[in-house]
């Protein structure tokens, strides 16, 4: 096996694809247990390099500054409040131009490898506007109005990177642009790491100094990912990420997650204690830094730090966030290691602006865990806890074919895997991320849910949502939302899908407060079909292949 070939699954993929989808769940789900994606070994030397690309473009740019950006020296200048400025900076120009987090294979993007600013700079492209309807900025299509405005979010992007200091007339450029772009398009307000990147921007902006308010930002940044892992989902997400984690190849590492593989994928006693001991590390590590005062306390609160974001990139995750923990890494040795004297109680000096990063950092992620379906996770801060909002969009036949009525910067997904692989080698691949949907607790709300989309599912092609989305909007990363009725609406104006053709599934995150998940089935050319609630306690008896499908023995239906 070539360090380019993907690890095989123990079954012919084409084989695979004709038997029945109760069988075909149960033996995808087996394989990723034991395989996780099946990432070719160089992939992960490309995210290495990729890695470092991001760490050597931040020197290039404080090298622009006297006195910083001299790699020997690098231990000399690192902590310095410039350099971390520009590392904000350049850190939001790397994710919106869509070389961070979805970009890959790791995200379903193959050829080319990403979105963003492929997609973000052409005219014709899909889009999904804040405003819908509003004349000139608010269509369903991007327009040369969209794509100005974004190219001179990276020339001011890039102006502010070159200068030797940032100033007001650097900054507020990007405090305006960003949200502006976002009202256009809130893909590429999303795909910035707006509520990181650009809220600690703002803070840059409008406070001296900034320490507190950036401070806040991070600390939040942490907090509510903690809180958005106070629910039964996150043991699942501790199977999943150990069972495609580069340095947990071992087949019996891997089955020690699980109550009894192969029977049994269900999270193991370790699994769950694995969850617990992540989530009060992460809920800890901003209290504790916090209160740390440059001394022992402040070095406990870093050695946690680097030990929470340490497993997070020793997994390598699907989504890749891999930058964006680089970056997260830094600002804890910055703000709270070498900036420990600073409290949060500095913000109350800026009143206006206290009130803005608390809308951000307290309001914002509160009602995004209390209502996930009015708000984006990434704005509440529900960081990589499985409790996301998805959805799977069923194609019946070759009705799919009809996406290549838009216009777009990525091809159909077994067009790009052709450029690398036989057509049996892709099957495989893409069959993976129906796995990786279904061993997460939300995802076995689709065993239930499928049948009452459709009456044979062998009939429809099953893509995830997340690959629609990295098709048709160039960017991806967790958020259903993105690929939801508005998005559907969008896609139908422009293909035309006749009824029955295109069934989407739609399933929310379950709120802090409740038990449960809502969901919806749409038909692109019908409209809704049907929506309702389905219980996390239900969610948890499951087997990820329990599907209840129309005919067949019992045992036939689970796939026994």
């Amino acid at each position: 096996m070539g360090l380019l070939d993907p690890i095989p699954p123990p079954y012919d993929p084409l084989e695979w694809a004709a038997r029945p989808l109760p069988e075909k769940s149960r033996m995808v789900c087996r394989s990723w247990a034991l395989q996780g994606y099946g990432t070719p070994v160089a992939v992960y030397f490309v995210y290495l390099l990729k890695v470092a690309l991001y760490v050597g473009g931040w020197i290039f740019f404080c090298g622009f500054t006297p006195g910083l950006g001299a790699p020997g020296q690098i231990g000399q200048w690192w902590l310095e409040p410039i350099a971390f400025q520009k590392a904000i900076v350049w850190s939001l120009l790397f994710e919106v131009l869509g070389l961070g987090c979805g970009s890959g294979p790791l995200t379903g993007r193959y050829f080319p490898p990403i979105g963003g600013f492929l997609h973000f700079l052409r005219p014709g492209t899909t889009k999904l506007p804040l405003l819908r309807g509003l004349p000139l900025v608010g269509g369903a299509t991007r327009n040369p109005i969209d794509v100005a405005l974004y190219a001179i979010l990276l020339i001011s992007l890039v102006r502010a990177l070159v200068a030797a200091q940032l100033d007001a007339a650097l900054l507020l450029p990007l405090v305006v642009l960003v949200p502006q772009c976002g009202l256009l398009d809130k893909t590429v307000f999303l795909a910035a790491r707006a509520e990181h990147y650009w809220v600690t921007i703002v803070v840059f902006a409008f406070a001296s100094p900034w320490l507190a308010g950036a401070k806040a930002v991070q600390a939040a940044l942490w907090f509510w990912a903690g809180v958005s892992k106070l629910n039964h989902h996150f043991p699942a997400v501790v199977c999943v990420m150990t069972s495609n984690s580069p340095v947990t190849r071992f087949a019996w590492i891997r089955r020690l997650v699980y109550r009894s593989y192969p029977d049994d994928l269900r999270p193991s006693t370790l699994a769950t204690v694995m969850a617990h001991v992540g989530t009060l590390l992460e809920l800890s590590v901003p209290i504790v830094l916090i209160f740390g005062d440059g001394g022992v306390v402040t070095t406990v609160g870093l050695v946690m730090m680097v030990m929470l974001h340490g497993f997070i990139l020793s997994t390598v995750p699907m989504g890749v966030p891999i930058e964006w923990n680089v970056v997260v890494l830094y600002g804890g040795f910055f703000l709270f290691g070498a900036h420990a004297d600073v409290s949060l109680a500095g913000l109350v000096d800026t009143p206006v602006l206290a009130a803005f990063v608390a809308l951000f950092t307290v309001a914002l992620p509160l009602w995004g865990n209390l209502a996930p379906h009015r708000l984006s996770f990434l704005l509440s801060m529900r960081y990589y806890a499985g409790n996301w909002p998805y959805s799977v969009w069923l194609f019946r036949g070759d009705s799919y074919k009809k996406l290549e009525r838009l216009r777009k910067s990525s091809k159909w997904l077994y067009d790009q895997l052709d450029v690398f692989y036989e057509r049996k080698v892709s099957v495989g691949l893409v069959g993976k991320v129906i796995a990786f949907r279904l061993m997460h607790l939300a995802g076995r709300a689709l065993c239930r849910l499928l049948p009452r989309a459709v009456d044979d599912p062998a009939k429809y092609e099953w893509v995830d949502g997340e690959l629609v989305a990295g098709m048709v909007l160039g960017w991806n990363f967790g958020d259903g939302h993105l690929h939801d009725e508005q998005l559907i609406t969008a896609v139908q104006a422009q293909c035309g899908f006749e009824p029955g053709e295109l069934r989407c599934i739609m399933v929310e995150s379950q709120p802090l407060h409740r038990q449960s998940m809502l969901w919806r089935i749409h038909d692109a050319a019908t409209g809704e079909l049907g929506r309702g609630e389905i219980a996390i306690a239900d969610l948890r008896q499951l087997q990820p292949w329990s599907f209840e499908l129309p005919g067949g023995t019992a045992a036939q239906r689970e796939g026994a």
